[in-house]
């Protein structure tokens, strides 16, 4: 067995230590979501927690890890008799992102079911992370039906699995973490709610603190076991400081002043729900347990919204998490001393843990934690003009809701709102013979191709004689995922300041579109004398918006290098991702200039996409009372449709969608 690195000999990463301690103190603060660019530790601090969690006493045999004081009534492997029951580790269940359903809830024998009437029933990674830990690493990427499984049972705090007609039901509270590097995509704002707390991660720019990272590192690597062995105290009083909190956290006094904080800070921060109450609460509570304090503070509350809200106050998905630390203190400050009573708070133990309840374990020569600075991206900073012609950029004009645009025709790519496809999940469309084990059964299939042999297969009772061959997979239809790849003309034709703003908040309207439709987008810009990939396709719809936001303009209309330069990046992606089918969507008032015949070379390029049969809309920038028609022109060449900016807007094209199916047939 691998021996994990240790975790009190983490460097600095002091708020996401302290998140994943708090959650080992109280399960009810509800898990951690861990954000942060690769390289700064999530997993390894995540891994190591589990070693710290005290031992679990389970029913002996009990595949569900049932406890012996409380056994659950509807465990599968019960009724359990009174007993005493067998310690064992807590767990960290590791649920990969490509994890199928049935590995994730289980997996119900639907032959045996029918034929037999035998529940036999195989327990998931859901039913092995009870009363324990499921990590999902880059859960952002994780599939919609999976997040929706986590989501019921992070409620609900049971698994269910039913297949027609036949149930099973057992216990599943975990503490759920996460960790996902923002560049790769958002995650829904149902799973974000459902994490108690979140941590932005940043790996730290103090040279003496990345070297003390990299000789750890290093001595870790060449010795596990020994490195390991020398942080072994350390670990021990974590360990034993936890079980102590635990005992303490009932005996926390949680005063109406301390609540009218919380619930102070919640509105004021226009979070939605109630759920941010709770978290916040429970977690202030943690806190002082964690102090070794009985009394909750004004810090505490501090320190839990700091914790508790910055993942719940985004109103869309552009916006950056975090909270403004100023209005937290006078939101506090305003709220402080409100239904206090008279009696002095205990101090607490000076030392680590101290103050407010933030942990910083004696963990060594690790120096004062990861204070250092953030990087700054540089992405939503405006560059200067740089050559002749060429003007800075403008900001996007206020988005709007847009209508569908989907790719015709029936796909098989990752599921996602887009467009038509054959998934796991979604409506009964048809049967089929199963390729594989049986996931999806349809009842009636079944039986009907077991019927005309029951006489031959000497059927004397009322029950169903079946076969392996009589059974029958359901086939559904769903919706998919698609890329949606952004060719935006960004030459001096589309210069002007008002022009361009519209045109910016339209693209930022469908990249609005594309991340609640779950799709992958890309960025291609042209002007001057080349087009360039502003941004690979990506699941990171933020990472498009802050490109698009520093975009600046000028310069001739290389269309036709735009044109082509998107088509290379398709047949790179086709490579990469065969299944995902691909929306082009360019954003142009149809004019190409420089070079020469650049019209017709433009035309030359548009009918690439038209001979491949990919799905492509042009959104036509052109205004004035004088209309040249260029982009309707090159929508004809690409096979797909032309909608101007107006018409982009949902209560305005309903008829979008069926003409690029119906252009897109017709160039067929």
């Amino acid at each position: 067995m691998t021996t994990p690195f240790p975790f009190t000999a983490v460097v600095g990463q002091d708020d996401l230590r302290l998140a994943l301690l708090l959650n080992a103190v109280s399960p009810a603060v509800g898990g951690v979501l861990v954000r942060g660019e690769k390289g700064t530790a999530k997993s390894t601090a995540v891994r190591a927690l589990s070693a710290l969690l005290p031992e679990v006493a389970v029913v002996p045999g009990c595949r569900f890890s049932c406890d012996p004081a409380a056994p659950d009534p509807s465990c599968p492997d019960g009724p359990h008799e009174p007993g005493p029951g067998a310690g064992r580790p807590a767990r960290m269940v590791e649920l990969p992102v490509g994890a199928s359903e049935d590995r994730l809830v289980g997996a119900l024998d639907i032959e045996r079911a029918l034929a037999e009437g035998v529940k036999a029933f195989e327990p998931g990674l859901l039913a092995d992370a009870h009363r324990g830990i499921l990590y999902v690493d880059e859960v952002n990427l994780l599939h919609d039906h999976l997040v929706d499984l986590l989501l019921d049972a992070a409620a609900m705090g049971a698994s269910y699995v039913e297949r027609e007609g036949v149930s099973v039901r057992h216990a599943a509270r975990f503490l759920l973490v996460g960790t996902m590097n923002p560049e790769e995509g958002e995650l829904r704002p149902q799973l974000l709610d459902r994490f108690g707390l979140t941590v932005e991660v940043a790996a730290s720019r103090e040279p003496d603190q990345r070297v003390e990272v990299v000789r750890r590192r290093l001595a870790y690597d060449d010795d596990p076991a020994g490195f390991a062995a020398r942080w072994a105290e350390e670990e021990a009083a974590v360990r034993q400081r936890i079980v102590a909190a635990r005992e303490l956290l009932p005996q926390v006094r949680l005063g109406d002043g301390a609540l009218r904080q919380i619930a102070a800070t919640c509105a004021a921060f226009e979070v939605d729900g109630m759920r941010a109450d709770i978290v916040m609460a429970r977690t202030a509570t943690a806190l002082a347990a964690w102090a070794g304090r009985t009394d909750v503070l004004a810090e505490d509350v501090r320190q839990a919204a700091l914790l508790a809200l910055p993942h719940r106050r985004r109103r869309n998905p552009f916006d950056a998490p975090g909270l403004d630390e100023d209005k937290l203190d006078e939101t506090l400050e305003q709220f402080s001393g409100e239904g206090e009573g008279d009696d002095d708070p205990d101090p607490g133990p000076d030392g680590p843990g101290g103050g407010g309840g933030r942990p910083t374990p004696d963990s060594g020569p690790q120096g004062d934690g990861d204070t250092a600075a953030r990087p700054e991206s540089g992405e939503g900073e405006k560059p200067q003009a740089s050559g002749a012609g060429e003007q800075s950029a403008v900001r996007a004009a206020e988005p709007f809701r847009t209508r569908v645009l989907s790719v015709p025709g029936i796909g098989e790519g990752a599921a996602g709102r887009r467009s038509r496809a054959r998934t796991e999940h979604g409506r009964t469309t048809g049967a089929r013979r199963p390729q594989g084990a049986l996931t999806r059964l349809h009842l009636t299939a079944t039986v009907q191709a077991a019927a005309p042999h029951q006489r031959a297969r000497g059927r004397s009772g009322p029950g169903l004689v079946l076969r392996r061959d009589d059974l029958r997979q359901a086939t559904r239809e769903g919706r998919e995922g698609n890329l949606v790849l952004f060719v935006v003309d960004a030459s001096g034709s589309m210069a002007a300041r008002q022009r361009m703003s519209a045109v910016k908040g339209a693209v930022l309207s469908l990249l609005l579109d594309a991340y609640q439709r779950r799709d992958k987008v890309g960025l291609v810009t042209f002007r001057g004398a080349a087009a360039e990939v502003a941004l690979p396709p990506t699941s990171s719809v933020d990472a498009a918006a802050a490109r698009l936001e520093s975009l600046p303009t000028g310069g001739r209309t290389p269309l036709a290098a735009g044109l082509l330069r998107a088509h290379e990046v398709l047949r790179v992606e086709r490579l990469r991702d065969p299944a995902r089918r691909a929306l082009v969507v360019v954003v142009t008032d149809g004019r190409a200039t420089g070079g020469p015949e650049p019209v017709a070379l433009a035309g030359r390029a548009a009918r690439l996409f038209a001979a491949e049969g990919t799905a492509c809309v042009v959104v036509d920038c052109e205004s004035g009372p004088v209309r040249l028609g260029l982009a309707g022109q090159l929508a004809g060449e690409l096979g797909g449709a032309a909608v101007t900016l107006d018409e982009l807007r949902a209560d305005a094209i309903a008829g979008l969608v069926r003409d690029v199916q119906g252009t897109s047939r017709r160039a067929a």
